[in-house]
């Protein structure tokens, strides 16, 4: 494929314009269309990527990977534990050498303070695309992916179309900024009012919240935030119910320096907010077509109740899951 986005770092959708985004997803809908028709599209042939997984992954490593595959490429799928990362090897390093043996690098790294620091250094030294599969601040690609969701149901006429991202409990573990904090960004830029709820001490990190206002008086979109979930599920579109950590309460040097006591204190903050849930009761405050959407997996029960995230007429988790591959395909086939 003849791209002139070729050799370009994803990082972040913020870095690229929206002539460029237009372009991904004009080539991710083609690619999804030929997946379906079981046309062939081997635009990479015989090209390899490298995969380094910081942490587990579902969705990510395998519509990378069997993307790569249906690109007619190879891709690598590599941990810390397999690697002299687990011996202290840099990420300049590691990009260096990456780069000069194969055709691109696609890394998750989530730690907080360290995952995106770390991305960008790769990209700094690699002379391949270097490309996020999440870190601490970004997720791109689910970013993407759910865009190509919200067109595929609104045809694209989403200008003031009402989403709310909601933060919703959860037990299992701290989760990252990064999905909601690439939908505040992402959304408004295409016309999209974006309303995010989320109780006071689970608040986003200050910087990208400056950003996604500036985003959207650019794109004619709109971004406010609210401590009442009910009130941002009033009329809401699409709801996204999303649990994340309490990192945004604390400046990164604090959390970092303080990090077991940060984390007993988002611990006891969590347990506050068992009721904010996605329900049948507030999905009824929606709109009577609502869409709910969740980057997956999501927790049964906490964030959402089975008879949401099930309701064939409500819930299109999977067909936004899909797209991840389709969208991970255009992006492969633009820049490598």
């Amino acid at each position: 494929m003849v791209s002139n986005l070729k050799g370009k770092h994803f990082l972040t959708c913020d870095d690229w314009t929206r002539e460029e985004l237009d372009k991904v997803f004009e080539t991710a809908f083609d690619l999804k269309g030929k997946f379906v028709e079981e046309t062939p599209t081997l635009y990479l042939p015989h090209k390899t990527l490298f995969m380094i997984f910081f942490e587990q992954s579902t969705r990510t490593r395998n519509s990378m990977e069997a993307g790569m595959t249906q690109l007619g490429g190879h891709a690598h799928d590599l941990t810390a534990d397999k690697m002299q990362l687990s011996h202290g090897e840099s990420a300049k390093d590691t990009a260096i050498i990456l780069s000069r043996m194969g055709h691109g690098i696609a890394s998750r790294n989530c730690f907080y303070g360290i995952g995106n620091k770390y991305l960008s250094e790769m990209a700094e030294y690699s002379t391949k695309p270097v490309m996020s599969l999440q870190d601490d601040v970004y997720h791109p690609f689910q970013g993407l992916a759910d865009l190509m969701t919200i067109f595929e149901y609104f045809r694209k006429e989403i200008q003031n179309l009402k989403v709310t991202v909601s933060w919703a409990y959860a037990d299992t573990h701290s989760k990252p900024l990064s999905v909601p904090q690439t939908q505040i960004l992402l959304f408004p830029r295409y016309g999209i009012d974006v309303t995010v709820a989320h109780p006071k001490e689970f608040p986003l990190n200050k910087d990208i919240v400056e950003k996604a206002r500036m985003n959207a008086k650019a794109g004619g979109g709109s971004v406010k935030f609210t401590n009442i979930m009910d009130e941002a599920f009033e009329d809401a579109q699409v709801v996204i119910p999303k649990n994340w950590g309490g990192f945004g309460n604390y400046r990164m040097k604090d959390y970092l320096e303080n990090e077991e006591a940060c984390n007993k204190e988002m611990k006891v903050n969590l347990e506050k907010y068992r009721d904010w849930i996605c329900d049948e009761r507030r999905i009824k405050l929606a709109d009577d077509k609502v869409k709910l959407m969740h980057a997956l997996p999501a927790d049964r029960g906490h964030e959402v109740t089975d008879e949401i995230l099930d309701n064939p007429e409500i819930s299109i988790v999977f067909d936004e899951a899909e797209n991840r591959l389709h969208t991970a395909k255009s992006i492969m086939a633009l820049t490598m």
